[in-house]
Formats: structure tokens, sequence, C-alpha cells
């Protein structure tokens, strides 16, 4: 029996056999999670975990987008309307949903046929299936913005192979679906014409079992090619230059490597880096850093002390003026203050990193989590 949602409710579910299908409906806005949204979805996977008559989730977006992040834009709006708190609320219910899908005790399909930034890498990294197509683009292209790369990033960025999760979330680097698999962000490729074959597939399989339901993905699944001029061909000099300890010394790594040879991949690399948020680049690579010896919920927790700071703007109120640039005006020229990386100084790094000194914050508390499968526990 198949049952959805009205048109109108921003995830439209199906129900079939022992499989539930969520779909991301905010089409013209590039499904963008709103709150509407992230509260919707983890209602969904809370309730689909308690029923035993549910064995699989399968999510994916509709039109042309998986989701293209969290729908920043309303968090602004909130904030300059009333109070920081009001986008505090956004991102609480958001990391909870991430942290909810990274233990989740059920196998979760993610359908990356399409856009899929920010938090909507957020919604799909963290479970256990990641199918990319070849209208797969990813990114996370957050300190163009004045943020960083949050929804758990710095956990499933620093487990890259080498240096390659600092590259991507330092300068927001374009992933398409041969390279999200190359690297790890996806589990499978699947040409999008075999998409409703493999759905169908999945639901008759009845299974929670995670080698049957990767045994069937795989029926379908390919080993594309890598675009001559893919970044993960250039994996050495990546992780030569940005395993480097700070955001000026992976800059002059790269610049000496300009000096040598006349390479455009590295001049746009540098151009990204000298565009981006000073501020912003320099807790991105700390947060990274710290991710790689931390599980999903600490990376959680200390990302969202990071974004109420952010959103408090005592230290520097990049992210308003980023998503004016980008979001609001569009011109595309924002003004960064700190202007200069050498501006941006250690203790005002540290500022980030802290809790926020308001008597009614408090730190993100996780739920607790029973039946966390094995390969979930290893998360932890």
């Amino acid at each position: 029996m198949a049952s959805s949602f009205g048109e109108t409710d921003q995830v439209l579910v199906e129900e079939k056999s022992s499989t539930r299908i969520f779909t991301l409906n905010r089409p013209k806005q590039l499904n963008a999670a709103s709150f509407t949204m992230v509260s919707r979805l983890l209602e969904l996977f809370l309730a689909c975990e308690e029923d035993p008559s549910v064995k699989l989730i399968i999510l994916k977006g509709k039109g042309r987008a998986f989701c293209a992040g969290g729908d920043v834009a309303a968090v602004v709006r909130d904030i300059t309307q009333g109070h920081w708190k009001l986008g505090a609320n956004f991102f609480r219910r958001e990391f909870i949903l991430n942290y909810v899908m990274a233990t989740y005790s059920k196998p979760q399909v993610s359908i990356l046929n399409g856009i899929v930034m920010g938090g909507g890498a957020g919604v799909s990294i963290h479970g256990r299936f990641r199918v990319a197509t070849e209208n797969s683009l990813f990114a996370m292209p957050e300190t163009a913005l004045g943020l960083f790369p949050d929804v758990g990033a710095s956990y499933f960025l620093s487990r890259l192979p080498g240096f390659f999760g600092e590259y991507v979330g330092l300068i927001g680097a374009r992933l398409d679906g041969a390279e999200m698999l190359a690297c790890g962000l996806a589990t499978h490729f699947v040409l999008s014409e075999k998409l409703s074959l493999l759905e169908d597939a999945l639901c008759k399989a009845d299974s929670s079992d995670p080698a049957v339901i990767s045994a069937t993905i795989s029926e379908f699944s390919l080993a594309p090619s890598l675009k001559e001029k893919s970044a993960c061909h250039r994996l050495n000099i990546i992780n030569k230059c940005f395993s480097r300890r700070t955001i000026e010394e992976i800059i002059l790594a790269l610049e000496r490597e300009a000096a040598d040879k006349e390479d455009e991949w590295i001049s746009s690399t540098i151009q990204s880096l000298k565009k981006a948020s000073p501020t912003s680049l320099k807790i991105s690579l700390r947060s990274i850093r710290e991710g790689r010896l931390q599980g999903v919920g600490k990376c959680l927790v200390r990302e969202y002390r990071m974004v109420c700071n952010v959103m408090q703007g005592e230290t520097s109120k990049d992210f308003f003026e980023g998503c004016r640039a980008i979001l609001v005006d569009k011109d595309k020229n924002p003004k960064w203050e700190p202007s200069k990386l050498e501006q941006v100084t250690e203790d005002m790094v540290d500022r980030y990193f802290s809790k926020i000194n308001d008597k009614d914050w408090e730190d993100l508390n996780l739920p607790r989590r029973l039946n966390i499968p094995p390969h979930a526990i290893a998360k932890l």
C-alpha cells in the first residue's frame, strides 16, 4: 500500500511494504532545509525507529536537488528580526537530526541525484548508504558565507583520505558523483535512469540487513571514471599543502607549488582561499582538525557552540555579510571584517570554541540512543 501526504508538505511520505520513502519537497528552493522540514524529518525518523514494521528508510529530493543546504537566509531573517537564539533553535534541531541519523538503528539509503550542499550533506552523509549519480554535485560552501562546515562535517570531512577533507571544507570544492564515490562521501554510484528500478528492488528486498541492502544497490551500481582534471588526482599536492598547521602556511605551500609550475588548479585553489572569510577559514581548519580526534556526538556539540558564537556576532559579523553578498543582494562581493588572515588572532579563534556567555544558553544536549548498530558505535 502506498500513501502520501499533501503536496504542500515539505516532506512527502510513501509507505511501500516495510520501506518508508521520504521525499524532500521544496523544489523551488532546491529543497533547502527549513525548520519545518528538519522538525518533520526528526519526527519521522524517531517514529520509524520505534515502528517494528519499518525496516528501511529511503531519503531523496524532489526536482534537481537532493538538498542545497540549510535555509540560512531564513535563519538570518529570524536573527535580524529578533534574537540570535531564534537561529540557535534551528541549528539545535538540525544537529540532533544529524546525530539521530548517525546512530540510527535501521539502514538509511540517501539518493543524491542532484545538488547536495551544507545541510543536505548533514541529512545524508551520516546515513549508512549514500547513492551518487551522474547528476550529483556536492559542496560545503560555508567559508564563502562567513560560516564553517557544520552539520557534523568536522567528523565526516576529517575522515576522508589524507587531507582531502581540509581541501573540500576550506575552499568549498565542488565534487561530482564519481569524486564523491572515490573519496568515500558516497558508498555507491547508480545512473539516474536506474533509480526507480533500484527503489523497487530495495522495497522488494524487504530487509533491514545492511549486507542485503548493499548487495541490492550493487546490482545497479557501476564504477564511474574520474574526469582528467578531478581533484582526486591531486591527492599528493593536497596532502602536501593542506596538512600544514595554519591557513597562512597552507596558502604559502600552494604558492610555492604555483611558482614551480603554471597550474590552473593551484591558482583557482589559492583564489578560493583568498576570497573566503578569513575568520571562517581559521575556525574551519581548527574544527576539522579537532574532528579527527572526536566522535560524531562531540563534533556536533562543538559545532553547536561555534554556530551560536557565529550568530551572536560578537567576534565577527561575517555570517551576516556573507549571506547579504551571496544570498540576498547577490553582488558576490562580501566585505569581510577582519579582512586579512593576520588580523584574526588565536584569541579570536578560541572564542568560537568557548561556551556562550549567556545565563539562558545551554550546550547541545544530544538524545540518549539505544540499540546502536555496530557500524555506528564506531562513530562515537
